[in-house]
């Protein structure tokens, strides 16, 4: 009892720690640490002309994500760290948190009351368990320490958590012990996000875990929602695993590429674009 107590006490205190720090960033500083991620290095001038900026406050911009560890300076600009395959959670759920509050709004009107719902790592669907919050006596299954904090907060909400060693950078449970909690139960929604996704549909992430996790969510449900925001859409991640058009509903802000939009059609996926006056 003690050490859950202690251990409960951690991850309350990283994810304050986490939400500080993500408060802490601009929008514009933000989205500088994405392009970063996803192009390796960007020009201060090139950033001064896209946000409309002084090269001083891009520089200023540069030194705050230097400082907190989620980017170097460089000579005439800013590059990605060598081994930071993807940002930190706190940071991540301030990207495009319109269009994730938008999804989360629309998700919810496709939840009953008393439904068993499996939610997988990922900034999205933590997002969207706020916005289940208002719902009646569900049974959440996860690997996600940020979702289980948040679905504790209704009391009515019976909340369940994979065991297994805590990655401290994403407060979430991958491996054996993930692997055994998805497989043991059969739930009503299994809703998962992505890394990205590629030209032909498939499914990208930054780990061979987060796949199986993914994975293993949208084979033990009856239905399978995807969520993720429009820049996920042609965004680099390294490992492969399933496809857009694998998910029953697949919710987004904006339309998907042409090529996507009719496979999913095909497959008999359903597309839920979710409009961002909806949280406006």
């Amino acid at each position: 009892m003690n050490n859950n107590i202690a251990l409960t006490g951690i991850v309350l205190n990283r994810v304050k720690q986490g939400n500080k720090m993500a408060m802490e960033l601009s929008g514009r500083q933000a989205r500088i640490a994405e392009m970063v991620r996803d192009l390796g290095f960007v020009a201060v001038d090139m950033l001064a002309d896209k946000f409309e900026v002084t090269s001083q406050t891009i520089r200023r911009d540069i030194n705050t994500l230097s400082e907190r560890g989620l980017a170097r300076r460089r000579h005439g600009g800013i590059e990605r760290l060598p081994d930071h395959s993807n940002l930190s959670f706190s940071t991540r759920k301030i990207l495009n948190l319109q269009a994730k509050r938008a999804i989360a709004s629309e998700v919810a009107k496709h939840v009953q009351d008393g439904a068993s719902i499996a939610i997988s790592i990922g900034t999205t669907p933590a997002v969207v368990t706020e916005a289940l919050l208002q719902h009646d006596r569900l049974s959440i299954f996860t690997n996600n320490m940020n979702v289980a904090m948040v679905g504790s907060r209704n009391p009515n909400f019976q909340v369940h958590i994979a065991g297994g060693q805590l990655r401290n950078h994403d407060l979430d449970v991958l491996g054996s012990g993930m692997e055994s909690f998805f497989s043991s139960y059969k739930v009503d929604i299994g809703l998962y996000g992505v890394g990205g996704v590629d030209d032909d549909g498939t499914l990208l992430d930054f780990s061979k875990e987060e796949v199986r996790a993914r994975q293993l969510i949208q084979q033990n449900c009856r239905s399978s929602y995807l969520v993720l925001d429009a820049s996920k859409f042609g965004r680099s991640a390294h490992v492969r695993g399933g496809n857009i058009c694998d998910a029953t509903r697949v919710f987004c802000d904006r339309k998907p590429p042409a090529d996507i939009k009719k496979a999913m059609k095909l497959a008999g996926t359903e597309f839920i674009r979710c409009k961002l006056e909806a949280v406006a």
